[in-house]
């Protein structure tokens, strides 16, 4: 249901977020703020601050930030509806009207809501008493003893061909709505509706709200035509838009458990009885796109684990390709591999709950299944076929919609691809300053090393990878002078500025300081006097910036030049230090894999590394805004 933007500001404008907030966080007033320690991290010393006049929250060590909607949604694990719906109750306000059809149509889906609980109770009374007996010790064999029963509602219909329809007919259900549920056959040429659900082990299937929207059968008998049988579509059940075990895994994620997919209703059972309680299941089909933006919503990167035959990893396959349009930045999905011939189902009753972590332990992230699936038994042996792999691969990285991510990808499969055509590495190759000893002996001289150091040491001084405990980079040092001289970027840019990562810890105190202190003075225009503790940091840092090349950060810079330059300087920086952390991954894959690729590898950076640093932005009519005429190079 869309909400107008007028309730939700009506929402806003009736609860205070302290009072939201004040429910879950023990809350000390401080000037016109309050103070609490995080909800999201353990902490002795409260980081959490929340402003009633700005309407917001802030989380100083986890950097979250939002409004009594984000709230609820963080802490709480529900979705933006469910909290909206739970916000206006608490606000005395009702949710906003819709038209009579609409109505009826909401009417209409709470009966059918009350017709399937009433069935599910019927299957689970059906499954302990004397006609259950059959299914009670099929389940029983699969390890699934009365709590267990209990615990997943599980159930049993009857093989009479109007055991439910009686049943349910007595509770003063009618046949309409048994029909639209799903739980009656009827149509053309069936004379009388009847079950459909006969002589098969009951799974009920709920939405997000735990409410039951339709059933997953299971057949006793061997010779039947589907061992399988869901729900039909109906106005509440979408097969492709729900997960077994949803509503109980959302709950169980956001607690901490690890969001886990299998295959099978059983297998899901199976988990959560070994203690992996965020286990859910597609309802018998493969992954669909909006079962993954429901994995989505309840975990960044959800485990694939898919049984360990050949359909299963066609099944993980096929994942691969549905997810790569829809990968953004912390999205992705992980992949898990069974034994061959196991389901999660067998591995745990087999082998136990620590055969199943050691699977988890060697999962794979997609990039690395996407890799694996293009060069499954691939000959390369001629310049065709690896330009043919090239180009498959350019095609699927095409696929990925975000900018950010298609680019990363490109990155790790040209690199792949790299290492696999890199002949082996000869004799006497170097290896972090020594030869390595009895490796392609015989096949000609060793190719020459790089130096490991641009000339002058100028690598080990880039503000990109100085030391946290060693010299304070220049560039993180002209980022927060700027900052304490324009506090006002603080309200523009908080949550970017929480988020800006230093190589340097003084200088991630000394941010984490600024920003709380500006917290603290609501809205002044100067910052309060700092910690004693960061005073120092703050002293060194404005030593280090130059009146005539660092204009643009000191007090008297207009406006528009001091966000140009922060835009600028922030840019430079967040991929200086992306860089500075590739650098890291670059040598220590040569130290482990002395390849040309790697040394290429390590070329490459290192020259992307010193353009970065000697990068200048110039911009026409830089300075305009500071009373300066002409275009200034920063």
């Amino acid at each position: 249901m869309r909400f107008p933007p007028s309730f939700l500001d009506e929402i806003r404008t009736r609860l205070p977020v302290s009072d939201v907030v004040g429910r879950r966080v023990k809350l000390k007033k401080q000037g016109r703020e309050f103070a609490g320690l995080s909800p999201f991290n353990p902490e002795k010393t409260p980081s959490f601050f929340v402003n009633d006049q700005k309407g917001f929250y802030h989380c100083f060590s986890s950097g979250k930030h939002g409004d009594v909607f984000d709230f609820l949604m963080e802490t709480e694990g529900l979705p933006f509806g469910e909290a909206v719906e739970r916000l206006a109750s608490m606000a005395g306000l009702s949710l906003p009207e819709v038209t009579p059809e609409a109505s009826a149509r909401e009417e209409r889906r709470r009966t059918l809501h009350e017709v399937l609980a009433l069935a599910a109770t019927h299957f689970a009374e059906t499954l302990q008493g004397r006609s259950g007996a059959k299914a009670r010790g099929y389940l029983s064999d699969r390890g699934l003893g009365p709590a267990t029963q209990k615990r997943f509602r599980l159930g049993y219909g009857a093989g009479e061909r109007f055991h439910l329809k009686e049943a349910l007919g007595k509770a003063g259900v009618g046949v309409p709505d048994m029909v639209e549920t799903g739980l009656l056959v009827s149509g053309e040429g069936i004379a009388v509706p009847y079950d459909r659900f006969r002589d098969r082990v009951m799974f009920p299937i709920t939405d997000l709200k735990g409410r039951v929207v339709g059933f997953g059968g299971r057949a006793l008998e061997k010779d039947v035509q589907a061992k399988y049988l869901n729900s039909p579509e109906t106005p509440l059940f979408h097969k492709g838009s729900l997960l077994y075990n949803g509503f109980e895994a959302r709950a169980a994620v956001h607690k901490g458990a690890r969001l886990i997919t299998v295959e099978g209703y059983v297998d899901v059972i199976a988990m959560v009885e070994a203690g992996f309680e965020g286990a859910v299941a597609p309802l018998g089909t493969a992954l669909t796109e909006d079962q993954l933006q429901l994995l989505w919503r309840m975990a960044d990167e959800p485990t694939l684990l898919f049984d360990g035959d050949k359909a299963g990893r066609r099944a993980a396959f096929r994942a691969i390709d549905i997810a790569l349009p829809h990968l953004k930045p912390g999205k992705s999905l992980v992949f898990g591999a069974l034994p061959e011939g196991q389901d999660p189902d067998d591995l745990i009753r087999r082998s136990g709950r620590d055969a199943m972590e050691d699977v988890l332990g060697r999962s794979e992230p997609l990039a690395a299944m996407l890799w694996a699936r293009e060069t499954e038994s691939i000959n390369l042996d001629t310049p065709e076929r690896r330009a043919a792999l090239e180009a498959r691969l350019a095609e699927l990285v095409s696929a990925i919609a975000d900018e950010s991510v298609r680019r990363h990808y490109r990155q790790d499969l040209n690199e792949r691809m790299r290492r696999l055509l890199s002949p082996a590495p000869a004799a006497g190759v170097w290896s972090g300053g020594r030869p390595r000893q009895g490796q392609g002996q015989g096949r000609g001289k060793p190719f020459a090393a790089p130096p490991l150091a641009p000339k002058g040491g100028d690598l080990a001084r880039t503000s990109a990878i100085a030391g946290g405990a060693s010299v304070m980079p220049r560039n993180e040092a002209l980022l927060l002078f700027c900052l304490l001289n324009h506090p006002w970027l603080m309200d523009e840019t908080g949550e970017e500025i929480a988020a800006l990562p230093f190589a340097n810890a003084d200088a991630g105190r000394l941010c984490q300081a600024t920003l709380e202190a500006h917290m603290l003075a609501d809205g002044e225009v100067d910052l309060p006097p700092l910690p004693a503790d960061v005073e120092g940091v703050a002293t060194r840092v404005r030593a280090l910036a130059n009146p005539r090349m660092d204009w643009p950060a000191y007090p008297d810079t207009g406006r528009e030049d001091v966000r140009l330059w922060w835009r600028q300087r922030t840019a430079l920086h967040l991929k200086a230090y992306a860089l500075s952390r590739e650098l890291r991954d670059a040598e220590q894959q040569l130290g482990d894999d002395p390849s040309e690729a790697n040394f290429a590898w390590l070329r490459d950076v290192r020259e992307r590394l010193s353009a970065a640093e000697g990068t200048e932005a110039l911009v026409e009519g830089f300075g305009a805004a500071s009373g300066r005429s002409s275009a200034r190079s920063i």
